[in-house]
């Protein structure tokens, strides 16, 4: 095993528990790393309550990832169960309740998005789980046993449900029972490292009471930065359209990340690249064209970098264009199909995007040219066309 942990500290927010003087006991997670005698299990879990993902999400995905480069084990958990309960971490009312079919349908989105990731390919370096294997079976008595290692007191601790608890807004009983699940999933992998963003160490701590109680020696916990998107202030998120999407056409997300604000270059190289933040270009605008090119370079490869810089990004002009117009004469119109019908069809099936979101609506309009210039129209994975004027 590698003791050298650069890998480890670079873009980590917190490792808990750390060793203390007045409890030496206590060993750090870079001791247990330099003298463990076998592969540690490192959980992260995912709850598939969407279709498609961001470059915040693949933060902890690639810290997942140097923990298999460092011969680790990765166990990635896909919450299938818990997802149709949904984390209220961070919510300010109760999350819907999904079904069976979406949470499985995303969970395979979710794993094709993240495969340019983690090491899929070496034997034994990889786990995938999923949490209703043991949480379906779940009987009353082990549930009762579950509740009955938190007091109602220390579940309203947790940030979020202080804060409802206080404005009376409702908290309903199943709530309560997410965290306990996701430190359940702790106790049933045998995780001795869990990792999750800085929102998330309520939950991990709630494992490593689990784990305990149930006989076994309690995970480390890593604490991931939650990522500020585009906009260079709030948290990357595609309800507020300042996200970096992982299923974006690579000429899309070049345009994105070329338009990070100066003061999160840095940031972002840490997060989502391995390239040394020593040797980074001074200028600002040579950062920003680095940012993009290495991270359209990890999902698509050298060759989309040299097609984009050459400008041969299919475009397409506006002034061809009536409007109002609809979203499937466009397709047509832009030959990204052969008539207004196939469009129509091909928006019902999902394979349309508009700046890397899905439309399903083939009603779908647009009022004026302004509402289209530079973003890009997307047909399945290949066929792609950027409005100009």
């Amino acid at each position: 095993m590698t003791q050298d942990f650069s890998w480890l500290h670079r873009g980590v927010a917190e490792i808990f528990p750390q060793p203390t003087d007045s409890d030496s006991e206590v060993d750090s997670l870079e001791k247990v790393l330099t003298t463990t005698t076998r592969p540690l299990r490192v959980k992260y879990g995912i709850d598939p309550t969407g279709a498609e993902i961001h470059l915040g999400h693949s933060i902890p995905m690639r810290k997942l990832r140097a923990f298999q480069d460092a011969g680790h084990i990765a166990v990635l958990i896909i919450g299938d169960f818990t997802a149709r309960i949904g984390d209220p971490t961070g919510k300010s009312e109760v999350r819907r309740q999904l079904t069976q079919e979406e949470v499985a349908k995303n969970a395979q989105n979710y794993l094709e998005q993240v495969r340019p990731i983690l090491d899929f390919d070496t034997p034994g370096s990889l786990e995938v789980r999923y949490n209703s294997e043991w949480l379906s079976k779940l009987d009353l008595e082990k549930i009762q046993e579950l509740l009955s290692t938190m007091t109602v007191g220390q579940m309203l601790a947790k940030e979020g449900f202080a804060e409802r608890y206080k404005k009376e807004n409702p908290i309903f009983l199943h709530e309560f029972l997410y965290p306990l699940m996701q430190g359940y999933d702790s106790v049933a992998v045998e995780a001795d490292v869990e990792l999750g963003g800085t929102d998330q160490k309520f939950n991990i701590a709630v494992g490593r009471d689990l784990q305990r109680h149930f006989g076994q020696k309690p995970q480390f916990g890593v604490l991931l930065p939650i990522l500020i998107g585009t906009d260079g202030v709030q948290k990357m998120s595609k309800s507020l359209g300042n996200y970096v999407g992982l299923l974006e056409h690579p000429a899309q997300k070049y345009q994105k990340l070329q338009g990070v604000p100066d003061h999160l270059l840095k940031q972002y190289f840490e997060l989502l690249t391995d390239l040394s933040l020593d040797k980074l270009p001074e200028s600002p605008r040579d950062r920003q064209k680095l940012l993009a090119q290495e991270i359209v370079r990890q999902y698509h490869g050298q060759e989309a970098i040299t097609l984009i810089e050459a400008g041969d990004v299919p475009e397409f002009s506006l002034a061809q264009v009536q409007f109002p117009a609809k979203l499937f004469y466009l397709l047509n119109l832009t030959q990204l199909c052969k008539s207004s019908g196939e469009g129509r069809r091909k928006i019902q099936e999902g394979g349309v995007r508009l700046d890397g979101d899905r439309i399903t609506d083939v009603d779908t309009s647009f009022q004026e040219a302004s509402e289209l210039y530079g973003r890009v129209l997307q047909l399945g994975k290949n066929k792609f066309v950027r409005f100009v004027n």
